[in-house]
């Protein structure tokens, strides 16, 4: 079996106090399910963690300061929902490395993938919904400055919308994104990205995929990118504490077969980060997540 690149780094699994209600343990126990299945033989690639400039590019250059310096106001630090403290920078900064790296290895090989990103609640000037720094668009727009890509696509297919990427990207045309979320849930206020499809609560595994199939084809023949970055947030599941969809694992695998054979049917590389999830069951959690690298594994057989 081929495999894609898949980019890890240890700091991608922060502390949080006891009882915290973020699924941190899942990003180790991804790891080790990933080299389980023999998605990983040669091992992770490893990043270096993203520093100011590299940050400062897409987000407000104050907010980065006080994220680095572990000094942001408590009504920022409870929107965020994370302790903003070391191991919590330390980690934002390898997920942003992390996705841009894994966008440069998609380029050079077709599909490639991190085990975290898709922080898509971070805007410009703030994070939100345990969500700092927003990987995705600091990786487009790096990429589109170096001139690597003319045009990129967000497919983000998180239960909850993309706000914080619209926003990051509201200035950026070279790259289009495109959100599949549950109309109802976070953020209460959404920020119009370049298509929003909402979708009514408890949806299936069927309905979901025919409003998946609808738009993906169609927008990338549209936009013609030079690269996808597709965040595969498992939250859509029906046994997530998040969501308000009602996918089975199937349905989320096929899900990610067809973004990842919709890009690579038409000779689009694609880069997979994994979004939400909030199961309790860490165990049941990293398997869904690993769901997106299997299917990139597949689709390179």
């Amino acid at each position: 079996m081929r495999v894609a690149p898949i980019v890890y780094h240890p700091d991608y699994q922060a502390s949080l106090p006891d009882g915290h209600r973020f699924p941190m343990g899942k990003y180790h126990r991804l790891s080790e399910v990933l080299l389980a299945k023999g998605l990983a033989p040669g091992g992770f690639v490893r990043p270096e963690p993203a520093d100011r400039d590299l940050i400062a590019a897409v987000h407000d250059p104050a907010y980065v300061e006080a994220i680095f310096a572990l000094d942001v106001p408590r009504a920022m630090a409870r929107e965020i929902g994370l302790p903003v403290e070391a191991s919590v920078l330390a980690r934002s900064r390898a997920s942003v490395a992390g996705t841009l790296l894994a966008a440069r290895l998609a380029l050079a090989h077709g599909l490639a993938g991190s085990a975290a990103g898709g922080s898509h609640h971070a805007r410009r000037d703030t994070g939100a919904g345990f969500c700092i720094f927003n990987d995705v668009a600091i990786a487009a727009r790096a990429l589109l400055r170096e001139g690597a890509i003319a045009r990129a696509v967000v497919v983000d297919c998180d239960v909850h919308q993309g706000d914080g990427t619209a926003d990051c990207l509201s200035d950026t045309p070279e790259v289009f994104t495109f959100s599949l979320h549950a109309e109802k849930n976070y953020p209460a206020r959404k920020i119009a990205g370049d298509r929003d499809v909402g979708l009514p609560d408890g949806l299936e595994d069927a309905a979901y995929l025919a409003a998946l199939e609808a738009h993906v084809g169609p927008v990338l023949d549209a936009v013609a990118p030079d690269l996808v970055f597709y965040n595969a947030g498992v939250d859509p599941h029906r046994d997530d504490r998040l969501g308000r969809l009602a996918l089975t694992d199937a349905g989320l695998a096929a899900r990610d077969r067809h973004v990842v054979a919709a890009a690579r049917s038409r000779g689009i590389p694609l880069v997979a980060v994994i979004g939400g999830g909030y199961a309790t069951d860490i165990d049941a959690l990293a398997a869904r997540h690993a769901l997106v690298f299997e299917a990139m594994a597949a689709a390179q057989d």
